[in-house]
């Protein structure tokens, strides 16, 4: 098992904690006013599906679970289940949507992944750090407002409401990370 620093922890990992796999669910780094910073994370326990909890600063190490690691391509989804593609046999496997979480909104047809195999079965899913997607509403830009944070509220072809600059428009491809779902950049 590898050691890993506690704000390294990233949503799609296994760990280990109290002899119990985990995957990572969510993660939100805090820094708070007084103290140090930390990392809030949202586990799933592998076997049973309960969820957890926990704060890992910086200091801290967490292990983290090596795993066969293969890379996949998104096919479709149909319902509540996601078939992908094993790049390397072609074989397909069909993961529950719940299983990816909130970053089931970020899949793309052909998108490639990397998902960690544990005895044959998935146990962790990985999407790429940023995707492409499209700005499909974007509000109207307020007159007058020239604060430097000045940010308006637009919906994605995903259906995800992010905050973008004013200068986004309706048609405009945009960055957007699949850790957190926020604004990055304009795509080029």
């Amino acid at each position: 098992m590898a050691k890993v620093a506690g704000n390294e922890v990233r949503p799609g990992m296994i760990i280990e904690l109290n002899g119990q796999l985990w995957s990572v669910v969510k993660t939100q780094s805090v820094k708070p006013g007084k103290g140090g910073a930390y990392n809030q994370v949202e586990l799933k326990n592998v076997v049973s599906g309960g969820k957890l909890n926990e704060r890992f600063r910086s200091a801290e190490t967490v292990d983290e679970v090596q795993l066969e690691r293969r890379d996949f391509q998104y096919l479709y989804a149909n319902g509540d289940t996601l078939t992908f593609m094993d790049m390397q046999n072609y074989d397909q496997i069909e993961i529950e949507a719940d299983f990816v979480g909130d970053r089931t909104q970020f899949l793309q047809d052909g998108m490639r992944v990397v998902v960690q195999l544990h005895e044959g079965k998935p146990l962790g899913i990985s999407l790429p750090q940023q995707v492409v997607l499209e700005v499909v509403e974007a509000d109207p830009v307020t007159r007058g407002q020239t604060a430097a944070s000045s940010y308006k509220s637009a919906i994605l072809e995903n259906g995800l409401r992010v905050l973008v600059p004013p200068f986004i428009e309706r048609g405009t491809k945009v960055i957007v990370s699949t850790d957190d779902g926020s604004y990055v950049k304009r795509a080029e």
